[in-house]
């Protein structure tokens, strides 16, 4: 039987409003993503989720992300947004900061850029 879209599709429905999925964007990339055959709760956390959980959770979210085709697409898509909840492209939120940081501070720094030019005073 041809099914018009996958069973969870229909019975998913997000944590919060603004939450959205790996699977609810239009692009090139989108239909490759290994994430259209998991359920989205095991990408975005629930209310309270005890630390545990939450590190349990999330592994087994970036094993998903890990065997993905399009895992870099997916990043730099969540990275340009900036998604500010969930994993994707095998990182957590807390982890897409620290990625977004890196390239602030080297962005700055680039040689070329005002930041490099003005020297440091110890």
């Amino acid at each position: 039987m041809l099914q018009s879209s996958p069973p969870h599709e229909s019975q998913w429905s997000p944590a919060a409003p603004a939450q959205r999925s790996p699977r609810d964007l239009a692009g090139p990339w989108h239909s490759e993503a290994a994430c259209r055959r998991d359920e989205a709760g095991l990408f975005f956390a629930p209310s309270q989720e005890p630390t545990a959980a939450r590190l349990s959770r999330e592994q087994a979210a970036k094993s998903v992300c890990a065997r993905c085709p399009v895992l870099l697409e997916c990043r730099e898509h969540a990275l340009l947004q900036p998604e500010p909840y969930g994993v994707w492209g095998g990182l957590t939120a807390a982890e897409r900061r620290v990625v977004l940081s890196r390239r602030r501070r080297r962005d700055t720094a680039a040689p070329g850029s005002r930041a490099a030019e003005i020297p440091r005073i110890a």
